[in-house]
């Protein structure tokens, strides 16, 4: 039993709900691969996408074209763990006048097809992100 049993292999979860030092604990345990994106300092889609490029070790870019996100989330590997499998940290994804909550949405849907691509081949991909909002935009 691991310690991500009690989840779907699939998951978008709101990551406040954890706490994260037990998490990455939890996630070294189990041997799934660790992507993780911290987009604080971003403040719209290109820095979002640049931020998560960044952090998860992208091959390929893909600036702002959700749809070439997809394609790269599914192109990885998810690594030899058992079962196999992806967990994702995207960690203060704004809420700003430049990055709206339709864009932050617009985004978690890529990571929920990614998931659906994932389930069909029996590999585990649960999203765990937090979201800060943000006034203003810094001048």
């Amino acid at each position: 039993m691991t310690a991500f049993s009690n989840l779907p292999l699939q998951a978008m979860l709101p990551l406040g709900a954890y706490d994260l030092v037990e998490l990455r604990r939890a996630i070294q345990r189990s041997g799934q691969r660790l992507l993780e994106a911290d987009c604080a300092p971003c403040r719209d889609g290109p820095a979002v996408c640049a931020a998560i490029a960044a952090g998860f070790a992208l091959a390929k870019p893909f600036g702002a074209d959700l749809q070439v996100l997809l394609a790269c989330l599914i192109e990885l590997s998810p690594g030899d763990a058992d079962p196999p499998g992806f967990v994702v940290l995207l960690q203060h994804l704004p809420e700003c006048p430049g990055y709206s909550r339709q864009d932050r949405e617009a985004l978690l849907d890529v990571f929920r097809d990614a998931g659906d691509h994932f389930f069909d081949a029996d590999v585990a991909f649960r999203v765990f992100y937090s979201v800060n909002r943000v006034s203003e935009i810094p001048a």
